[in-house]
């Protein structure tokens, strides 16, 4: 049974995007480091959504939209969330 999915946007994005697209959601002014010479997991993520697309499914929303409405969901909820 398969009751969740996990679904991307079949947009390939690195880690360093990734980071990169965070830093600038939340307005971090620091400096990202990434020590190259010890990488410690998947350099890259890419899901694969042929499946849904074969449903009529196809992403809506950027990454770094998704990324920046759901900061700005946490900001004006972050009140109301159990520590």
């Amino acid at each position: 049974m398969c009751s969740h999915i996990n679904v991307g946007t079949g947009v390939e994005v690195t880690i360093r995007e990734l980071a990169e697209t965070m830093k600038q959601t939340v307005g971090f002014e620091g400096e990202l480091v990434f020590d190259t010479s010890k990488p410690d997991g998947t350099p890259r993520k890419l899901l694969d959504v042929s499946r849904m697309k074969t449903l009529g499914w196809q992403a809506r929303i950027s990454l770094q939209d998704g990324l920046g409405s759901t900061y700005a969901w946490f900001l004006e909820n972050q009140g109301q969330l159990r520590v």
